[in-house]
């Protein structure tokens, strides 16, 4: 009686490789994750990082951080590193939330959330006036795609922003105007390389 040779597996799609950040300042300074080198993922560079740390140093403590388009979770995790109260990540690739959880289980770190879902998408399912406001806003969208103007709109539709709240965003270097609303104050702005980084400080409505 002859047997056949049981079908074999398909098999999946490799992984991405791997590639590593370094947490350069508090609690966990030093500490080297692994990211998944997905094509789009950049980690905010390290000399960029630790100028807007520098520029924030006195602002994170206690923090409720917002880290929007968040790929390896650099800016995030450097603010709970810090000593943010919490950091909820948005990130759409599965393999790269999937990543950040990893990570954030590595490091032991309670006070971290990583939500996967498209940025927009979950900016707009927000109930106005119903959902956690935040302290400071990492933005970090891919390049040219045109995602800042209304990630600021609903960040602001949904009231998810504290009065004096800071948002960093980090663009393209020939993008001249992010188009941001017209109270957010720019406090900060350098250009490394080809990457133009902000930071801005929410002003109050009322002290408009």
């Amino acid at each position: 009686m002859s047997h056949k040779n049981p079908p074999r597996r398909k098999q999946g799609k490799p992984s991405a490789p791997s590639s590593q950040l370094r947490i350069i300042g508090g609690e966990w300074r030093g500490r080297k994750l692994e990211f998944l080198a997905i094509e789009g993922l950049r980690p905010t560079p390290d000399r960029v990082r630790e100028t807007l740390f520098n520029w924030i140093q006195t602002i994170v403590p206690g923090a409720q951080s917002l880290d929007l388009f968040s790929g390896s979770g650099a800016l995030g995790l450097e603010a709970l590193s810090r000593g943010a109260e919490r950091t909820t990540f948005i990130e759409k690739d599965t393999a790269a939330a999937r990543q950040l959880n990893n990570n954030l289980q590595r490091l032991k770190a309670q006070n971290g959330e990583v939500i996967q879902a498209d940025v927009l998408e979950w900016l707009e399912s927000r109930l106005q006036d119903q959902e956690s406001q935040y302290d400071l806003i990492f933005m970090d969208p891919p390049f040219r795609k045109n995602l800042i103007a209304p990630c600021c709109e609903l960040l602001e539709k949904r009231n998810l922003l504290r009065d004096n709240a800071y948002i960093y965003i980090e663009t393209e270097a020939e993008l001249i105007d992010p188009n941001v609303p017209a109270h957010w104050h720019e406090h900060r702005k350098k250009t490394a390389g080809q990457v133009t980084y902000r930071l801005y400080q929410r002003i109050s409505e009322s002290e408009i």
